[in-house]
């Protein structure tokens, strides 16, 4: 565990989508591109559809993780599989059947997550938990970039990990919001392994340079050392 990289997702909800090609080559040294999906229903935000995605995969080597803040993740998500996502995550209080959203999702060769929001326990995941490659926890109610850090994200993830061993489940897991150098260390010690920054990272006049002190700060919070 010790020896396992922290992954790094810029949020491209903060970048400048104007010019999405430079943005995207700014952030090359990042492991995946998040891609936030809302659809005005489920959040009141609107964003990205499926041509986001597809754009996203034409352009450098960054996997595209789509977060689907959708009302109707059992009908959509096929249109972002096509569109290539590579990873997907989906939110448990949205879906109806997500066992076979799981299904779906890996029978076209993705990665299956589920998103929690931050009212929502980790215990509601226990009976999908075995047949998840992630587990996303929204540290901020969906819906906007910008917001602060919820602090008792930190004992969810804590109570996750536990859940995960003693399921026998080694789920990636994700942070999404208010994720910063100044927390990540502590993100990750609790349970992260996978860090979406977004103003954090295209706040900044240098994001190669933000998306080394992200990831220098998760190496922190794994190994304790600086």
């Amino acid at each position: 565990m010790e020896d396992a990289p922290v992954l790094i997702a810029p949020s491209l909800l903060s970048a400048d989508l104007l010019d999405l090609r430079s943005e995207l080559e700014a952030i090359e040294t990042a492991d995946w591109a998040h891609i936030d999906v809302m659809d005005g229903h489920y959040v009141p935000n609107l964003t990205f559809g499926p041509a986001m995605v597809a754009a996203v995969r034409r352009q450098g080597d960054l996997a595209a993780d789509v977060h689907l803040m959708v009302t109707n993740p059992d009908e959509c998500v096929g249109l972002y599989l096509d569109a290539g996502a590579d990873v997907v995550s989906f939110h448990m209080e949205a879906a109806r059947h997500p066992h076979r959203i799981v299904s779906q999702i890996h029978a076209a060769g993705a990665k299956a997550a589920v998103a929690l929001n931050p009212g929502t326990p980790v215990g509601a995941l226990e009976a999908l938990l075995g047949e998840l490659d992630m587990v996303l926890v929204m540290s901020v109610d969906p819906g906007f970039g910008g917001q602060s850090f919820i602090p008792s994200t930190l004992g969810k993830l804590r109570d996750l990990r536990r859940l995960c061993e003693r399921v026998g489940a080694a789920p990636l897991v994700e942070v999404d919001g208010g994720v910063g150098d100044v927390n990540a260390a502590d993100i990750v010690a609790a349970g992260a392994d996978v860090l979406v920054a977004g103003s954090s990272v295209f706040g900044r006049p240098d994001r190669a340079a933000a998306v080394e002190r992200l990831r220098r700060a998760g190496y922190l919070g794994r190994t304790g050392r600086a």
